[in-house]
């Protein structure tokens, strides 16, 4: 039976879980996950996974932080003035907020501290600095 290699487009099934075992995503209420192996469309430890599967085949992986969204960067994190916000917006923790960068690109950041004259925000990946696991069925080699 072919096994899947790297460059092989692959439909797979997948729920992933936090290592208290609480979903934060899953395919199974919707089609399979269509993914070139080894293109970077999904994180390293997946991708990984996903090589030497066979169509049918299921396993379940930890994936650590480095193969996964990485460790928490500290540097990410930053406070401004409120007033560098513009007053229209409503600001409250636990909010995203998407920014305009000097490069043109854009980020997502998260609010995470308000206070009467500052507003952190944390450009952290929200899974940045967690182990992740998933259970896989490889569905079909495309």
């Amino acid at each position: 039976m072919a096994q899947v290699k790297k460059g092989d487009k692959v439909l797979v099934h997948y729920t992933g879980t936090y290592e208290d075992g609480t979903v934060f995503d899953s395919s199974a209420e919707r089609d399979p996950l269509e993914v070139t192996v080894g293109s970077g469309m999904v994180i390293q430890g997946f991708d990984r996974a996903l090589v030497d599967m066979e169509p049918g085949q299921k396993k379940t992986v930890n994936i650590p932080v480095d193969e996964a969204y990485g460790p928490r960067a500290e540097e990410l994190i930053a406070e401004i003035k409120r007033e560098q916000v513009p007053a229209d917006i409503p600001l409250e923790v636990g909010q995203q907020l998407q920014l305009s960068l000097a490069d043109g690109g854009e980020a997502i950041v998260l609010i995470v501290d308000l206070t009467d004259t500052t507003v952190t925000l944390d450009a952290n990946h929200p899974m940045a600095g967690l182990d992740l696991n998933f259970e896989l069925e490889l569905v079909e080699i495309l």
